[in-house]
């Protein structure tokens, strides 16, 4: 029988793995250091003598908790319609870049988006199943059906997912389109925000309850609400950062962070735009550093 304490080390040996399945599960740093709390717990409290791959066994108690946090968090969404950016993982513009991808459990923001519009099973299927490698057999378990009825839930959300292609693959290239449009928004050039923009390019705002929220589609439109992206004062400041390893910024206003604003560059436009300006999130996610 092991002790408390050889327990709490051979948890702690599978700490970054279970926070990686929950952040993909939940796109939420909050929620996901949450759901490897509450997994520790369980473990403390249950008998584990003849358990031969804890790994394993952690894996399931942590994606029974995310499913039961995601299915209510559908319903409360469902409820509100509200407009949600999961949360991102931001990290200096020189950073070792192993490092911060590997910070970013590499999952772009755009994928988390996708994820965050599938049912709770079919997300939990893909992510065990395409992302760690767990089995239908034990992934049909968790969310109570049969392993045929997992594959096929994993095979809808790989569709979905095939259906966003990803962003360029070089961040020179996404420097370099993401500094145009900065400086055109700065300008107030309508017509080379224009060129700059897909012409079906999404923009989605997440202002949390007390901030702007929306979606909005079409390059003219996106660019109309440019201005947004204007520094006025001195004050204010954009400062470019690695968003879940792609190119993005962070707005600092009297030096404190107020946005994180992340794009989606195919092709040399931008396709998609991901800003999160929610103060109680952006307040967690630790920026001040940055500056």
């Amino acid at each position: 029988m092991q002790t408390q304490d050889q327990l709490a080390e051979e948890f702690e040996q599978h700490r970054d793995h279970l926070r990686g399945v929950a952040y993909r599960m939940l796109g939420s740093m909050a929620e996901a250091d949450d759901a490897v709390q509450e997994t520790w717990l369980r473990l403390d409290r249950s008998d584990t003598s003849d358990v031969r791959n804890l790994r394993g066994w952690l894996t399931t108690v942590v994606s029974r908790i995310c499913l039961d946090l995601l299915r209510s968090r559908k319903s409360r969404r469902e409820d509100s319609l509200e407009v949600h950016v999961p949360d991102p993982v931001v990290t200096r513009l020189d950073a070792d870049p192993e490092a911060s991808a590997e910070q970013a459990d590499a999952v772009t923001l755009a994928l988390l988006v996708v994820l965050d519009a599938l049912n709770p099973r079919e997300r939990m299927a893909f992510v065990l199943h395409d992302m760690f490698g767990v089995p239908f057999d034990e992934i049909g378990e968790i969310v109570g059906s049969s392993a045929a009825a997992a594959t096929q839930m994993a095979s809808r959300a790989r569709r979905r997912v095939r259906a966003t292609k990803p962003p360029a693959a070089d961040l020179a290239t996404q420097r370099r389109v993401l500094e145009a449009f900065t400086s055109a928004a700065q300008d107030g050039d309508f017509d080379a925000l224009v060129s700059i923009l897909d012409p079906d390019v999404t923009l989605r705002a997440d202002g949390g309850t007390s901030g702007p929220s929306g979606l909005i589609r079409g390059a003219a439109q996106v660019a109309s609400g440019a201005a947004a992206f204007r520094q006025t004062d001195h004050e204010s400041r954009q400062v470019m950062v690695l968003v879940n390893g792609g190119i993005g910024m962070v707005g600092f206003k009297d030096g404190v962070p107020v946005s994180v604003f992340s794009p989606v560059i195919r092709g040399g436009r931008i396709v998609e735009i991901n800003i999160l300006s929610d103060p109680e999130r952006i307040a967690r996610l630790g920026l001040h550093g940055l500056l």
